[in-house]
């Protein structure tokens, strides 16, 4: 019987959440598309996996056995995708590394030189991805290791390791009338419209529009975007203003757009983050090693 991995990785995670909405936001897909794909599964392996009722889901006894051995068959396939990509590349051994905007910021490059003077004849790949995949390719095995924005969802199936700390700021247009302030008070921004990332990035949406921080205090979306280019666009056409590390001030400075320092909301963090199966993959550890150092020394 030939069945999808991508259906078992769906099952493992609705089975961890016991929830289709919690399931749906970590997987970012939508819960009909989600509770679709999980009767698809049902059907391929002719057993119901859920006992389904209004307090959510629960394991039925064919779902338990599959639950059991699930985290094991996608850690062996993922494994497997893995080796299969690096032979591939041939004599240029690749290491791929997804990232989110600025990635770990001025220390990237010091990070990349320094991977590749103790490992000699690999290249680090970066691969960009869009807000809407807060995991940067991880949740989907398409990269070795990523460099990230947290919190993201999903990252608790993750190894994380934190590398630096930096302010939240806020982006404005350059004719708002807070733009002539040198510092903020994040209350002040609780009626202004938000450029946000999409609806279906959950949790990572949520912790940049602060909602934790904004006592109840609902957030207003004007516009939607999951790339830097959109999301500046959108603050300089005056459609909202949005949360960003402090270091966008450097690293997307644009006509029409501002930063300023905000009070009364924590901090950004990035990290490197890797799945548990590559604890014991030497190069991905050269990697989290260079990380951790370049950005110390720094």
């Amino acid at each position: 019987m030939d069945v999808d991995t991508r259906l078992v990785r769906y099952f493992a995670t609705v089975a961890e959440e016991g929830s289709l909405t919690r399931a749906a936001q970590r997987l970012f897909v939508s819960q009909p598309a989600l509770t679709k794909q999980i009767r698809r599964l049902e059907t391929q392996l002719g057993v119901r996996l859920f006992a389904r009722s209004r307090s959510g889901m629960s394991l039925t006894a064919a779902g338990l056995a599959l639950a059991e051995r699930a985290p094991a068959l996608l850690v062996t396939c993922d494994e497997a995708l893995r080796e299969t990509k690096s032979a591939a590349s041939g004599a240029a051994r690749v290491l791929r590394i997804g990232f989110l905007a600025s990635a770990a910021n001025e220390a990237t490059q010091a990070i990349i030189t320094a991977f590749g003077g103790i490992r000699p004849g690999w290249r680090v790949e970066m691969r960009q991805a869009a807000w809407s995949d807060p995991s940067a390719g991880l949740s989907d095995g398409e990269v070795d290791a990523a460099l990230l924005r947290l919190p993201f969802p999903g990252q608790d199936a993750l190894r994380v390791e934190v590398l630096l700390t930096e302010p939240r700021w806020v982006a404005l247009p350059a004719g708002h009338p807070l733009a002539a302030r040198e510092e903020i008070a994040f209350r002040e921004l609780w009626d202004e419209p938000f450029v946000a990332a999409p609806a279906e990035t959950g949790a990572w949406r949520d912790y940049w529009l602060a909602t934790e921080e904004r006592a109840g205090h609902p957030p207003r979306i004007g516009a939607t975007t999951d790339q830097p280019d959109a999301w500046l666009q959108a603050i300089a056409n005056g459609y909202g203003v949005a949360l960003a590390p402090a270091s966008a001030a450097r690293f997307y400075s644009r006509p029409g757009v501002c930063y300023r320092p905000v009070t009364g909301v924590g901090p950004s963090r990035v990290g490197i983050a890797w799945p548990p199966a590559a604890d014991t993959n030497p190069v991905v550890q050269d990697f989290v090693r260079c990380c951790r150092e370049q950005v110390r020394s720094g």
